[in-house]
C-alpha cells in the first residue's frame, strides 16, 4: 500500500507528507464552491481559464494524500457544485412551466446534482485507488490518470441512463485555444486536455514548475495552431436561408385558443419571402396533422412549389394510436415529402424511464411518451446541399451526429437544430445550448443553423463562429447565405474511439511507470 510518505519520495513532485489525517468537510465545501464557479467558464460569461483553475484546485486536493474515501467525497462535492450551478435553470422549467412547488423544484435540482456528483466521485476515487494500486509517481498520477479519468467521467455521463452531458468540461472551450482540438478528439477529448492543463497548474506549485509551464504553453500553442487547419472544404454553391423565430410564449404554445393564431403567424412568416431553405422551430406547428385545418399543410407545399423554396418545420407526428414522434417535416418545390423523427429523447420530458412513472405522476410533469426515430436518417436536399436536422438537445450528443455523417451514403453538408427553449425562460441554458451547437460545428467542420422559438436563432459557420443572430425573445426572421461544407474531420471518422484509445494508452503508460517507480523505491 502506497503511503503518503512514499509519495513524498518522488523527486519530481512533492505533496505534504507526515501530517495527521486531514479534515474532509471543509475541503468538500471549498470543492463544491470551486465546482460551482465553473459555471462562469461557460456561456454567456466564457471565462474558460477559471474552469482550469477550478480543476487544478480539485486535483491538488485529491493529490494531498492517498485516501480513496476522502478523494471520492471531495470529487463528489466538486461535481455537485458544478452540476447545480450549471443546470440551475431546470428550476424554471419545473416551477414556472411544470407547476411544481418551489421547494420540490429545488430538491429535484439538488437531487440531480447529487447524481451528477457521483461522476466526480468516480473520477477522483478511482484515480486515487489506481495511484495506490499501481504505486504511481505523482507526475503519472497528475498527467495521465487524473485527466483521463476525469474525461472518462464526462463521457460516461453522456450515455449512462441515456446521458445528460450538459456543461461537459470541453464545452467551455469552443472559443479558447483548446477549441482547435475539437475536430480531432471531440468535446470529451478537449475535457481531458483541459484537465491536463489543470495538472500543469498544480505542477507550478511543486518542484516541476518549468516542465509544467512548458507543457501548458505547448498545449495551448498547438491548440491555437490547429484552429487554422481546414479539415473540410466548401461543397456546392451557398444557399439562401431564412430561420423563423415566432417568440410564442410557452404558456400559450399549446393553448387551443392560441394554436390557430400561431399557425397563421407562421404561415405568414413562411410566405413573406422566398428562400432556398426556410426553417421553423421545434413544434412550430403544434398540432398533429389530422387536427390542422385541411388546407394548412397543402398551402405550404403550394408555396414551396411556386417560390422554389424548401421548408422544414417542427411538428408532432403520429403513426397510429399511442405512437407519437417529435418530428421535422419538409416541403420541397418538387413535391417530394421529407420527415425526420427525433431519436435521442429527453427523459421525463419525452419518455418515462423504467421505474419512474411514480415520479412523473407525483410531479405532474407534462409528458407524451414518444417513439424514437432511427439512429441514421437521410438528410434533406436543398439544391446541391444536404441539410441534416436534429431536434432540441440532440445536438448535445456529438458522437451521434458524427456517426450519422460517417455512415450516410452522401454525408450532409450542413446541420440544422430546431428547438423550443422557451421552457428555460431567460436563463443561461440558452447561450449554453448555442455553445454546444458551436462545438458540433468545430467537431464536424460544418455550419449549424439554429431555428428556435424564443432564441437563440443563429447561423454558425464551419469553424464554430456565430456569423448571424436574431435578438432573443423577439419575433423575427433571420436571413443569411450559408456555404455547405464537405469532407471528413478525424472526429467524424473515429468519433470517441480515438479519445478512448488514448485513455487506454495513458493508463498503460501510467501502469508501466508505476512498476518502474516501485522498483526504484525497493532499491
Amino acid at each position: 500500500m502506497l503511503r503518503r510518505t512514499t509519495v513524498a519520495r518522488d523527486p519530481a513532485l512533492r505533496y505534504p507528507a507526515g501530517r495527521p489525517p486531514r479534515a474532509t468537510l471543509l475541503p468538500m465545501l471549498f470543492a463544491a464552491l470551486a465546482g460551482a464557479s465553473s459555471v462562469l467558464a461557460f456561456a454567456p460569461v466564457g471565462w474558460w481559464p477559471l474552469q482550469i483553475l477550478a480543476l487544478a484546485f480539485l486535483f491538488y486536493q485529491v493529490g494531498m494524500d492517498t485516501s480513496v474515501r476522502r478523494s471520492s467525497l471531495i470529487g463528489w462535492a466538486f461535481g455537485f457544485g458544478w452540476s447545480v450551478a450549471g443546470m440551475h435553470w431546470l428550476y424554471i422549467t419545473m416551477n414556472r412551466f411544470g407547476n411544481i412547488p418551489g421547494p420540490m423544484a429545488v430538491a429535484a435540482v439538488c437531487l440531480l446534482g447529487a447524481y451528477m456528483g457521483l461522476f466526480g466521485a468516480f473520477a477522483s476515487g478511482v484515480s486515487t485507488w489506481l495511484r495506490r494500486r499501481w504505486s504511481l509517481p505523482v507526475a503519472s498520477f497528475l498527467l495521465l490518470v487524473l485527466p483521463f479519468m476525469w474525461g472518462l467521467s464526462d463521457w460516461m455521463r453522456g450515455w449512462i441512463l441515456t446521458g445528460f452531458p450538459w456543461v461537459a468540461t470541453g464545452y467551455a472551450h469552443n472559443a479558447s485555444p483548446l477549441g482547435g482540438y475539437a475536430a480531432i478528439v471531440g468535446v470529451y477529448g478537449i475535457g481531458v486536455i483541459a484537465a491536463v492543463c489543470a495538472s500543469c497548474i498544480v505542477m507550478l506549485t511543486q518542484r516541476a514548475r518549468w516542465p509544467g509551464l512548458g507543457l501548458l504553453g505547448a498545449i495551448l500553442g498547438i491548440g491555437y495552431g490547429l484552429s487554422f487547419v481546414a479539415w473540410t472544404t466548401p461543397q456546392g454553391m451557398p444557399i439562401s436561408v431564412r430561420l423563423l423565430q415566432g417568440n410564442v410564449a410557452q404558456q400559450k404554445k399549446f393553448d387551443p385558443d392560441h394554436v390557430l393564431r400561431a399557425l397563421e403567424m407562421y404561415r405568414g412568416m413562411i410566405t413573406a419571402q422566398p428562400a432556398d431553405l426556410i426553417a421553423l422551430p421545434e413544434t412550430a406547428i403544434a398540432s398533429l396533422p389530422q387536427y390542422l385545418p385541411p388546407d394548412y399543410l397543402p398551402s405550404i407545399q403550394t408555396y414551396a412549389a411556386a417560390s422554389g423554396s424548401h421548408v422544414l418545420s417542427g411538428i408532432p407526428m403520429s403513426d397510429g394510436p399511442g405512437s407519437y414522434a417529435n418530428s421535422v417535416i419538409g416541403f420541397s418545390p418538387s413535391g417530394q415529402a421529407y420527415r425526420y423523427d427525433k431519436h435521442h429523447l429527453v427523459p421525463f420530458g419525452e419518455f418515462v424511464p423504467a421505474g419512474f412513472r411514480w415520479f412523473v405522476d407525483m410531479m405532474r410533469i407534462p409528458l407524451g411518451d414518444m417513439s424514437r426515430g432511427a439512429e441514421v436518417q437521410p438528410a434533406f436536399a436543398v439544391k446541391d446541399q444536404l441539410v441534416l436536422p436534429n431536434v432540441c438537445y440532440e445536438d448535445v450528443f456529438g458522437e451521434e451526429i458524427a456517426m450519422q455523417l460517417r455512415t450516410m451514403p452522401r454525408p450532409a453538408t450542413m446541420l440544422l437544430n430546431v428547438s423550443n427553449l422557451a421552457w428555460f425562460g431567460e436563463s443561461v441554458a440558452i447561450p449554453q445550448h448555442v455553445q454546444m451547437s458551436q462545438m458540433r460545428s468545430l467537431e464536424t467542420g460544418r455550419p449549424m443553423l439554429r431555428a428556435t422559438n424564443t432564441g437563440a436563432t443563429v447561423v454558425i459557420d464551419g469553424r464554430g463562429k456565430i456569423v448571424n443572430a436574431l435578438p432573443m425573445y423577439t419575433h423575427g426572421s433571420l436571413a443569411a447565405r450559408v456555404q455547405g461544407m464537405g469532407g471528413m474531420t478525424p472526429f467524424i471518422r473515429m468519433g470517441n474511439y480515438l479519445f478512448l484509445a488514448l485513455a487506454a494508452l495513458a493508463f498503460g503508460v501510467a501502469w508501466f511507470s508505476g512498476r518502474n517507480f516501485a522498483k526504484t523505491q525497493q532499491t
